[in-house]
């Protein structure tokens, strides 16, 4: 049977007692089937390249699918099938594909491929999957492909709802960002679906917090008392091993520190280190004798190599840990425990600002304290960046307002 497939021709067609198809007149291949139970089904039918009757299925009749929607979909087949493309084996494919975008995670990505590639191109690439694992639990179990723009702006405004900080929202999409880029190289998604995204707004000069006299000196006091009581304990806890028999560990009492967390701290606050650059600091860049540490490019944050001379303090003071070190096979400056690279030292770090009475300083600030000390003796701030080891002039320039007095001059040319 053949008729011109329009809405009043489908609506005429009354079911019967076994299927029966419906030709339409003005493009060849277009076909209505009609199922005894009253269903309409809209097909195309075409020859492949070998010669072979094929159909592929457009859809049922219904509200979601028109005679005119069908009608397009059957020409765009149409068109296809004249370019020599066998529109059913497409169709197979695409499903294939689709299902295999499917089968991408977030999360699969990250721990898989992405993890591969970022352990061996970045420093610091553990922490980079570890961030985005903890930042984006509620994204991994969703496709790559689903990952869009709107779904990371509505992860972006609850973290804003939570109270988190604009710097740490966009360090953290950033980082996400970076991982997509990668898919979209590697052809594991078609587009990057966040190109359009723009950073939150953030200060850019903001607040930069550094020790007060007062509070540099309750500090050191703290230090001193804690390596005291270090010694002690250490000499308490000998005895009563020595009463049971047990190996005693070596006595504190006459070397300088009760542990590392004193020489770590004044070469932080001294010579503005990173955290991972001191923890990664071994003997071998250290010299004693001119009294420099090397920061090597392996380890630093801009994998530029730096030299920072060393002040008096911290000099004795590594000369003095270095002496207390000597059996310790470790290159480490400040090694872990059991002689592996320092992991971190938030529990003492913590309890030693507690103790100081220092509130609202982390152990980043250190380093900020360094800069900030600097620029308020007058040094200019080019030997501040290249003693940081910045990247860039604009990171330096957030300590420019603490030049002596460089605003109150240029005002009081106005007279």
């Amino acid at each position: 049977m053949q008729a011109k497939l329009s809405a009043s021709t489908i609506k005429s067609l009354q079911p019967k007692d076994k299927p029966f198809e419906v030709l339409d007149t003005l493009i060849k291949g277009f076909l209505l089937r009609v199922q005894p139970t009253g269903r309409k089904t809209f097909y195309y039918s075409y020859r492949n390249t070998a010669g072979k009757r094929q159909r592929i299925k457009i859809g049922v009749l219904s509200p979601e699918l028109t005679i005119q929607q069908a009608r397009d979909d059957a020409l765009n087949y149409a068109n296809q099938a004249t370019k020599g493309i066998d529109v059913q084996e497409q169709k197979v494919s695409n499903k294939k594909a689709t299902a295999a975008l499917q089968e991408h995670t977030l999360s699969k990505f990250i721990d898989g491929d992405y993890k591969d590639w970022v352990l061996s191109h970045h420093k610091r690439g553990q922490e980079t999957i570890d961030c985005i694992n903890a930042s984006f639990k509620d994204l991994l179990k969703l496709p790559l492909v689903e990952i869009s723009h709107s779904v990371v702006e509505k992860w972006r405004m609850q973290r804003v709802a939570m109270g988190r900080r604009p710097t740490t929202i966009n360090r953290q999409t950033n980082l996400l960002r970076g991982a997509l880029s990668r898919a979209v190289e590697w052809e594991v998604i078609p587009d990057h679906p966040l190109k359009k995204l723009k950073n939150l707004k953030t200060d850019k000069s903001p607040k930069v917090r550094y020790l007060t006299d007062d509070e540099r000196q309750c500090l050191f006091d703290v230090l001193e008392e804690r390596d005291n009581e270090l010694k002690q304990a250490r000499e308490r806890g000998n005895t009563h091993r020595e009463k049971r028999g047990y190996k005693l560990f070596p006595s504190l009492m006459n070397q300088a520190y009760g542990d590392r967390m004193t020489p770590l701290i004044l070469l932080s606050i001294y010579t503005g280190v990173r955290r991972g650059e001191a923890f990664d600091l071994c003997w071998s860049n250290v010299n004693l004798e001119e009294g420099y540490i090397t920061i090597s490019g392996d380890t630093a944050k801009s994998s530029n190599t730096r030299h920072i001379p060393l002040s008096p303090t911290v000099l004795a003071a590594l000369k003095a840990w270095h002496s207390q070190q000597e059996e310790d096979d470790s290159d480490r400056v400040f090694p872990a425990d059991d002689g592996g690279r320092l992991d971190n030292v938030r529990k003492s770090w913590a309890t030693i600002l507690k103790q100081s009475n220092i509130t609202g300083f982390r152990w980043h600030d250190m380093r900020h304290d360094f800069a900030s000390q600097l620029v308020m003796k007058g040094v200019p701030l080019n030997t501040v960046r290249e003693l940081c080891g910045h990247a860039s002039m604009d990171t330096t320039l957030r300590y420019a307002h603490l030049a002596p007095d460089h605003k109150t001059d240029a005002i009081a040319l106005l007279g």
